[in-house]
């Protein structure tokens, strides 16, 4: 049987793909057009590079379709069945705004109002069943949302976390009217106090149900078509992966799939090259992905917006974004100022460079016209060569007449106002969350996060940058490495003073065999599985929690848990996240949390290193003027994957590899490291 694993990762523009053969200790790497609307053709197209997909063994993928049908609103069409009374939660939300300032503002939620119905039932905050549900009244809803073209099904109840028996009672119902799949149960999904996030998240999950359904059917049955019998996977939020099967019942989970894996890769590579402080930064065709690691570790978020009213409480790496991406669109607004994104020419048209179509400039465009992107060799593979004089008259037309400008300043201007916005995502990760930039180093990867290093870190002050040795595919190679995971929640909602601990210890341990249970069917091979315990506590009195991690492990029937160990570790977080504690006042555990975490076998990152035949004679590869602060300079071009461990190169320079180019700014320096990483950094 093969042991060949690839990474693939669909981005807006290029489908990346990470081929590691397990047993020869080999990779490959590939770079594709991706295909908007049909995924699946440039999925496959790079899964054939690597020769008959029949061979391989597993494909592990980072998806950005439920992110995109939840920016769109491209989703299906969901009916929601709740309790009498509360069918109007999804639109009164916390009483947030739009515009927090402003006095108008509009939000529409994903369940049109027609389309929620209300059943008698009613479960108390104890959990007590004061009115059981009528199956029949539920069938009735059921056919009457399908007569109004529901191809998704959600079932939210009010206190449903404390007693799910009326949900479970309407589920059983509603499948007879509907079906087996397609319906989303707040208790499946979400076992969780707070009736807003619950219902939010169960009717995002219905919402994207269809879409995220029907492009893993086609995805499967493309690889099928291929005889493909492998294993396939998908990467989740939280940077772990999951099964296609728990994919298409938890489709929320798969939001911000691609950015993670990229996450994910990125902390390991800089772990391993001593650097456990470093803010990734993602520049693909569309977006700009940052996230923060902090001590190596990657930081999870319990609850993520992805846009205004779109809230998903499901554990998700904690990843700013903005459309700021090679192929984000450069305008002049109305008032005169130059924007750069959001939106974007993706991979069609794509830029105006591409010569498909696009008359109006990308960010992509002003790299290639100062002189930062190699016009007769791009990457990808998709054309022969860019039009650099194309780029020049749109850049001049559309950003340069209307400010003033000539082309070569308009181009410089564009990058500017794209830096500065990409400046401005770090800072709001790094500075605002009261971390010191200079601390932290950048790891830029994506089609494009090299070409800004330079400006990135002098504009925010880094300590230094690392580029990987294959940015462009970095995410596709964080697929590869992620672990299996899955994760469960539980509301509790008990004093600390009133815990049975004998009853929880139960609890904890049924939940840990039931989240094992998930990660070993997914069947890819791990070394061992990991159970994380949780718990969101508080003061008597507070709203917010705090995260208690438990230094507890399933042994046998028990975890050994017990009060004292509780009240310690929640006083250490508590103490951790505000520099005092609250004495006197009572204690309240809200919810359990249980992760079980499939490691896999660890990739060794020393593979990706330079080969003995690598000499800065062979990465040679003349000189090119660029166009740096208003003038060009002569810089030195080298072919990346050539130069040997330990080289220097300052500044101006460029690095050219298939899947990406990284600029090296004037004042600046950069080495290679021994994994092969590009490590930039100030003259001294």
């Amino acid at each position: 049987m093969s042991a060949t694993i690839v990474g693939v990762d669909v981005g807006g523009t290029f489908t990346d793909l990470f081929c590691f053969d397990e047993a020869a200790g080999h990779f490959r790497t590939a770079k594709v057009p991706s295909n908007r609307g049909d995924e699946a053709v440039g999925f496959l197209e790079g899964l054939k590079t690597f020769g008959p997909v029949a061979q391989l063994a597993s494909v592990v993928h980072g998806t950005t379709v439920g992110t995109n049908a939840l920016l769109e609103r491209k989703g299906g069409k969901v009916g929601l069945i709740t309790t009498r009374g509360f069918r109007d939660v999804l639109e009164m939300r916390r009483r947030d705004r739009l515009r927090t300032w402003g006095l108008w503002g509009d939000f529409v939620p994903v369940v049109d109002r027609d389309m929620r119905l209300e059943v008698g039932e009613r479960t108390l905050s104890d959990g007590t069943i004061r009115e059981a549900v009528d199956p029949d009244e539920v069938r009735a809803a059921v056919l009457a949302l399908k007569q109004m073209g529901a191809e998704a099904l959600a079932i939210v109840f009010i206190n449903a976390y404390a007693n799910p028996a009326n949900e479970r009672a309407a589920l059983e119902a509603a499948r007879d009217a509907w079906g087996e799949t397609g319906i989303a149960c707040s208790t499946q999904i979400l076992p969780e106090i707070r009736e807003f996030e619950r219902t939010s998240t169960t009717a995002l999950n219905a919402y994207l149900q269809p879409v995220v359904g029907s492009y893993l059917g086609k995805l499967d049955e493309a690889l099928q078509g291929e005889g493909f019998t492998g294993k396939f996977h998908i990467v989740q939020s939280n940077g772990g992966v999951m099964s296609t099967e728990t994919a298409r019942r938890l489709p929320v989970r798969t939001a911000l799939s691609g950015p993670a894996a990229g996450v994910i890769a990125a902390a390991a590579i800089a772990r391993e090259a001593g650097y456990p402080d470093v803010i990734t930064g993602d520049l693909g065709g569309t977006s700009f992905d940052v996230s923060l690691v902090v001590d190596g570790g990657t930081a999870l978020a319990a609850q993520t917006t992805i846009d205004f009213g779109m809230v998903i409480r499901t554990p998700m790496i904690e990843i700013s974004t903005i459309g700021a991406g090679g192929g984000s669109i450069a305008h002049v607004d109305t008032g005169g100022l130059l924007q750069v994104g959001p939106e974007s020419a993706g991979s069609r048209p794509g830029p105006v460079c591409y010569g498909q179509g696009n008359t109006r400039p990308t960010l992509t465009d002003a790299n290639v016209v100062l002189g930062r992107i190699n016009a007769e060799r791009p990457i990808g593979g998709k054309l022969a060569r860019l039009d650099v004089e194309a780029a020049k008259a749109a850049i001049l037309e559309h950003v340069g007449k209307p400010l003033g400008l000539d082309a070569m300043a308009a181009a410089e201007a564009i990058l500017r106002v794209a830096n500065a916005r990409m400046a401005g995502a770090i800072r709001l990760v790094s500075i605002e969350r009261g971390h010191d930039p200079s601390r932290f180093a950048l790891v830029p990867f994506g089609g494009g996060g090299a070409l800004h290093t330079g400006a990135l870190i002098r504009e925010v002050g880094l300590k230094a940058a690392l580029v990987p040795r294959y940015p462009g595919v970095t995410s596709a190679l964080g697929c590869v490495i992620a672990d299996i995971r899955h994760d469960q929640v539980q509301t509790v909602n008990l004093t600390l003073e009133a815990m049975d601990e004998a009853a929880l210890d139960a609890r904890m341990v049924a939940e840990a065999a039931a989240a094992r249970a998930v990660v070993e069917a997914a069947g890819l091979a791990v070394e061992r599985i990991d159970i994380v315990f949780e718990l969101d506590m508080h003061y008597a009195g507070q709203t917010h929690t705090v995260a208690v991690p438990l230094p507890l492990v399933v042994t046998g029937e028990t975890t050994g848990l017990s009060r004292d160990i509780v009240r310690q570790a929640f006083e250490s977080a508590y103490q951790r996240s505000f520099s005092r504690l609250l004495p006197g006042l009572g204690v309240r555990i809200v919810n359990l949390r249980t992760a079980a975490i499939g490691r896999r076998p660890r990739f060794d990152l020393g593979l990706l290193s330079p080969g003995a035949g690598a000499s800065m004679e062979a990465a040679q590869r003349g000189t090119r003027p660029v166009w740096f602060e208003g003038a060009w300079h002569e810089a030195a071009i080298y072919a990346r994957l050539e130069l040997p461990v330990g080289a220097d190169i300052p500044g101006p320079a460029i690095l050219e590899q298939p899947d990406a180019t990284t600029v090296i700014d004037p004042g600046l320096t950069a080495r290679v490291d021994r994994l092969g990483n590009v490590i930039v950094e100030r003259n001294a």
